[in-house]
């Protein structure tokens, strides 16, 4: 795996870190603090530290309500249909950044189209650096129960889903080892046109913010020169 110069610049600028541990890291921890919420209204709580008690339930409800909330999770609905087409990779992001940080990485890949199929499989056509040029590929992708989640083989990748989309404008898709989702995720910010929109690229960093690990933004591809960019 080749670093280079790319892998230098990387450090610049125009490198951006979602830190850790983030609040969101916090909220991870959430579902068994909730648990504990049935024993704070319990009457170990005595009448001398009754306030105590009550002030710390409401803490801990705030942060159940806001886990509930705050944490994206695989679209429970998506539209083959209305994500078919053509599609440009405008930013990319991985919790390990070596997946991207140089064009010969394994997963720098530029998304070009999504293809439905009459089975409701998806196949993904991209081009990826290959032998100093770029080569186009083709990924299947196995319909799942769940409609935005499928299964992939594509190196170590056995997993792509759709964070969120509105289908005209931007959709976040992401690729992980289901087995070591914080070690091997990888997600793009792919858009209709070439242009960045500043609003749906924040949208894109805190959709990230909450999933495992470090992840690290490479926040606009449209300013590279980049070989297999279309």
């Amino acid at each position: 795996m080749s670093h280079g110069d790319s892998g230098n610049r990387m450090a610049g600028a125009w490198t951006v870190l979602v830190r850790g541990p983030s609040p969101a890291s916090l909220l991870y921890r959430a579902p068994s603090l909730c648990l504990g919420l049935h024993t704070l209204q319990s009457s170990e709580c005595t009448h001398s530290a009754a306030m105590k008690c009550l002030l710390l339930a409401l803490g801990l409800a705030l942060m159940c309500g806001i886990q509930a909330t705050n944490i994206p999770q695989t679209m429970q609905d998506l539209d083959l249909q209305e994500v078919a087409g053509k599609w440009h990779s405008v930013a990319m992001a991985a919790s390990d950044i070596s997946l991207l940080d140089s064009e010969s990485a394994p997963l720098r890949v530029y998304i070009e189209k999504l293809r439905p199929t009459p089975e409701d499989n998806l196949e993904i056509i991209l081009r990826e650096g290959e032998n100093k040029g770029c080569a186009e590929k083709k990924i299947f992708a196995e319909k799942t129960e769940s409609p935005a989640e499928f299964k992939i083989n594509y190196l170590d990748e056995d997993t792509v889903f759709a964070l969120d989309t509105d289908y005209k404008n931007y959709l976040f898709l992401c690729m992980k080892n289901a087995a070591t989702p914080g070690q091997s995720l990888v997600c793009q910010y792919l858009a209709r046109t070439q242009m960045v929109d500043e609003e749906i690229m924040e949208k894109f960093r805190r959709a990230l913010q909450p999933l495992p690990g470090r992840v690290q933004i490479i926040p606009d591809l449209t300013r590279m020169a980049e070989r297999c960019r279309i």
